[in-house]
């Protein structure tokens, strides 16, 4: 990492992209923020309402339009670009299409010297991050995957509107696949001290297994929702980013449920890029999080590891 500058390069200037740099320029996150897309003229504009809005926030960073070169001395280069998923495609659906946009992208920047941490964003997520690892050549920590941080916000937040609790004190996940085959370990989910299960038990009238459920699915269909009412989903994905790579500037070994590569974690053995709790700091993905999972668990676990394998191995290169 940079001891004079934190610089990000951020590539793909579309919604999702610019809700981070939006996000980004109002938490000060970096020093230097360099915008790339395929849309030069986009680009240009998107970084000139940025700086326009220095004079209202906080902060000093420099932003600009910029092409790969820019990627020599960064830190982090986070990657947005690809095509947006449509009303009723599946994230799975995007993949042979962006994995084309990604052999246009990596490789260049790995070119122009770049020695930073991968940050990828554009969907399917685990499985791009894979692509990303794969015609990059970089060690696994150094590049991850937004994974299922965001879906797990979710989770938190509807948990906290149901338990009537702030959710930053609600300390549950979603893991697996960010997407259809994603679900939560309720086993390991906790209100505060108290394990969540043993909350349903001792309030049986007011708190039900039937509402878990409930909510698990709310969180695991809330893109398909939100792409239904608006067109694209954004401003969630961008604040999650966001917290990232304030997470690896600040290395603050963050817990998030990040798509890192596992290493024989739940007895899986392949190259396999997942939703899973991890150790995120300044060196990226430091240390996976193993969860104790019941067998049930285990099982939707194992499940969206090979349906993420299976199509990672259906992609032409």
């Amino acid at each position: 990492m940079s001891s004079i500058t934190r610089k990000v390069v951020l590539i793909g200037t579309g919604m999702v992209g610019m809700s981070f740099a939006y996000a980004a320029l109002n938490q000060s996150i970096c020093d230097e923020l360099v915008l790339i897309d395929l849309n030069e003229v986009r680009a240009r504009g998107e970084a000139m309402d940025l700086n326009h809005g220095l004079a209202f926030s906080n902060s000093s960073m420099k932003i600009y339009f910029g092409d790969y070169g820019d990627c020599s001395n960064a830190d982090i280069v986070v990657i947005c670009a690809g095509v947006n998923q449509k009303e009723g495609e599946t994230r799975l659906e995007l993949l042979q299409r962006n994995t084309k946009v990604f052999e246009a992208i990596v490789p260049r920047v790995v070119s122009a010297g770049f020695e930073g941490i991968f940050l990828v964003a554009t969907n399917p997520v685990d499985i791009m991050t894979r692509v990303t690892y794969e015609l990059s050549g970089f060690n696994a920590a150094k590049v991850i995957g937004t994974g299922t941080t965001l879906d797990t916000a979710r989770l938190r937040y509807l948990l906290g509107e149901y338990f009537e609790i702030d959710p930053r004190h609600m300390h549950a996940y979603v893991i697996g696949e960010h997407g259809d085959s994603e679900f939560v370990p309720w086993s390991q989910a906790i209100m505060a001290v108290k394990p969540v299960y043993a909350v349903l038990e001792k309030y049986p009238q007011r708190y039900k297994t039937e509402d878990l459920d409930k909510i698990a699915d709310e969180v695991r269909t809330a893109a398909y929702s939100i792409i239904k009412a608006k067109g694209s989903t954004y401003y969630g994905i961008g604040m999650a980013i966001c917290r990232i790579v304030r997470a690896i500037f600040h290395n603050e070994n963050s817990v998030f449920t990040t798509s890192v590569r596992l290493r024989g974690e739940y007895g899986l053995k392949k190259e396999v890029f997942i939703g899973n709790p991890c150790i995120i700091n300044s060196n990226g993905a430091n240390r996976i999080l193993e969860l104790k999972l019941t067998d049930d668990e285990l099982e939707k676990f194992r499940r969206s590891y090979e349906i993420l394998d299976e199509n990672f191995c259906s992609i032409e290169f």
